[in-house]
């Protein structure tokens, strides 16, 4: 009796041990053990969160911040509000900015799009200055609007008090503050304007033609496959910073790293993350964009039906070997009334993993349909209430 109480505490003390080295196991495994203060992995198309550590963690972001300017101008291109070829004027204060910059001259002008690819670039923090004064007349209007559309992405750990991520001398607040979870977000956004990525997987480029040389701060778009963006950052407070994109097999990520302690451990981190995304993952295209999804009925049109089609390829990504119960739902307008013009939504096409929903894309008709003169019309009533009568 002795000796089995014995053999049965020997065994529970093995099985704490033993749980209690599980989760370093795991980690190991994984390949997660990052030296990186804070790091998150984003699918960019669903927002879902894939890895994490320390993801709300506040920290200062350097020049990662430049995301939101970036984010800020581009939907400012988008609205019709600016255009890349505005010349801006360098004024005094841009070009007081230190760290990295190209070295405005005030009075100096550059059109827009030159800035912003300084901006995406080399993150000239001069350039960063003159676009926010250029779209907002001061950078503190335009620091405002960056923390109204924190507040609107649900950066909930995030406050900007300037446009670049400078730190700020002579003063109680020590700069900017977000997170990687915050930062993941605001890149997620930006993604939403993909002509960005233009400048952003830039690697080589000029200025004054030919006489400033710009070279990429992300060595990930020159060095890694499918690699195209966004930001790096560093300080002495904030460390090595960066939010890394890479997109192929249809397949997006976003990895956003804080604090490593040198730029080499930043740039393999991140690759690392993105890396073990793209091997667990699969993109599976569910409708092409141009090919007929179904034919739908139109009321008082002079063609009763047209076919439709999705607005744009639908594509999903699952985690390889979880692609069994995947649902796909076509919903149709209750009732398309002509006129209606070639493009024009008649519904949705959504993708669905049980309960939750993976993709959703708009359905349009595949060719306009001219409403019908009033005999048509009349016909069409005629039928509609015959066939409510059997």
């Amino acid at each position: 009796m002795k000796n089995s109480r014995i053999i049965m505490i020997m065994g529970l003390v093995l099985i704490i041990l033993f749980s209690s080295l599980m989760p370093s196991v795991a980690q190991k495994n994984s390949g997660f053990d990052l030296e990186s203060k804070s790091a998150v992995l984003m699918d960019a198309q669903s927002g879902e969160i894939i890895y994490s550590k320390n993801a709300n963690e506040k920290l200062p972001p350097a020049s990662i911040t430049k995301i939101m300017t970036m984010l800020l101008t581009m939907e400012a291109l988008d609205e019709g509000e600016v255009s890349l070829t505005d010349e801006i004027t360098a004024s005094e204060h841009a070009s007081k900015m230190g760290g990295s910059q190209i070295w405005l001259e005030p009075g100096e002008k550059m059109t827009l799009e030159q800035l912003l690819k300084a901006v995406a670039i080399v993150s000239a923090n001069d350039a960063c200055v003159a676009i926010a004064e250029h779209l907002y007349g001061t950078e503190e209007k335009f620091v405002e609007a960056m923390n109204k559309k924190a507040k609107e992405l649900g950066m909930k750990n995030t406050y900007f008090y300037n446009t670049n991520g400078l730190p700020i001398e002579d003063s109680e607040s020590k700069g900017n503050y977000t997170t990687a979870y915050d930062v993941a977000l605001m890149s997620r956004a930006l993604l939403q304007y993909p002509q960005v990525l233009k400048y952003t997987s830039t690697w080589i480029d000029h200025l004054r033609d030919g006489e400033s040389f710009l070279r990429n701060t992300n060595n990930l778009v020159r060095f890694y496959n499918g690699a195209d963006g966004l930001k790096t950052g560093y300080t002495s407070e904030a460390g090595f910073c960066l939010s890394a994109t890479a997109q192929k097999e249809g397949m997006r990520f976003i990895a956003v790293v804080m604090k490593a302690p040198n730029s080499k451990v930043r740039f393999a981190e991140a690759k690392k993350l993105l890396s073990y995304a793209f091997s667990i993952h699969k993109s599976l295209l569910i409708a092409k964009k141009g090919e007929k999804i179904e034919q739908v009925n139109v009321f008082k049109g002079q063609k009763q039906n047209i076919a439709i089609e999705a607005k744009e390829d639908v594509n999903v990504i699952i985690k390889k070997g979880e692609g069994e119960n995947l649902t796909k739902q076509i919903r149709v307008n209750k009732e398309i009334v002509a006129p209606i013009k070639k493009g024009d939504k008649v519904g949705e096409i959504v993708i669905l993993q049980g309960d939750q929903v993976l993709e959703r894309v708009d359905l349009v008709a595949q060719e306009g349909v001219e409403k019908a003169n009033i005999f048509k019309i009349t016909v069409q009533l005629l039928k509609r209430f015959i066939g409510t009568m059997f």
